[in-house]
């Protein structure tokens, strides 16, 4: 520096200062936190037994999913803010055609990030603010966003939403517990990685009524990988090589088979 030599005092006293700053860290952003439980192969997903809901049990999931997180209620038209919401079955899977069932347009899906073995919101990302660990969950650093959008871009799932404006202005009760975002950063569903540290499941699984089983999908034993291997699932747009780590069951089973 300027060849000063720095007394113990203030060597110490910067030492407390970053100390001080580094246990703030937590607070703000989750983001900066290691993996639920530390294990390298756990991959964790979840099985939607979309037959099971009704457009208020996804409403019902989308309400414990956004006030847990402090997702604004922004209404203008392009700006709003989703991690979890509805969608009708022929949006989500358009693929998809069955002309003697019911009307598809009538059929709710919820549907959020998929969490994905290979995702592309991760590869354009400029600043890594966008990244996955080593469980599986996708993860935001809203500390390096810098509002560019290529995450949003890149997703086929339209999963992420842009802050256009200061989301604090659109809570009505701002939870102390998990972190605010800013103007001009993205923000998107981490599978509650907060409950994940404390052994608990998602707000949206909890709030489903068991018709969304969440768990390790890289154990062979865990509930998500029965309910798959006794029933056919779908996943959305898998062909594209995204590896989504969402699964929809096509035929309606008790969540605990």
């Amino acid at each position: 520096m300027s060849g000063k030599k720095i007394s113990r005092r203030r060597f110490l006293g910067l030492g407390g200062a970053i100390l001080a700053g580094t246990a703030l860290l937590p607070a703000f952003g989750a983001a900066l936190l290691p993996p639920g439980g530390g294990g390298q192969s756990v991959r964790y997903g979840m099985v939607v037994d979309w037959r099971r809901l009704t457009a208020e049990d996804i409403a019902r999931m989308s309400r414990a999913c956004h006030e847990g997180h402090n997702v604004p209620a922004v209404t203008e038209p392009g700006h709003e803010v989703k991690w979890l919401w509805g969608e009708s079955f022929d949006r989500v899977f358009p693929e998809w055609e069955a002309p003697y069932a019911e009307d598809p347009r009538a059929l709710s899906l919820p549907v959020l990030c998929n969490h994905c073995e290979s995702p592309p919101c991760c590869r354009v990302c400029p600043t890594e603010a966008t990244f996955k660990r080593a469980d599986g969950v996708v993860m935001m650093d809203y500390h390096r966003c810098i509002g560019c959008r290529f995450c949003m871009a890149a997703c086929p799932y339209g999963a992420r939403s842009f802050n256009f404006t200061d989301p604090r202005r659109y809570l009505d009760e701002i939870r102390g517990d998990y972190p605010t975002r800013a103007l001009g950063v993205v923000e998107k569903c981490d599978f509650c990685e907060e409950r994940l540290r404390l052994g608990l499941e998602p707000l949206c699984a909890e709030a489903s009524g068991g018709a969304v089983v969440f768990g390790d999908l890289a154990d062979p034993d865990s509930a998500p990988r029965r309910l798959l291997a006794a029933n056919f699932s779908l996943r959305r747009k898998a062909e594209l090589g995204t590896g989504p780590n969402v699964h929809y069951l096509w035929r309606g089973v008790e969540a605990d088979a």
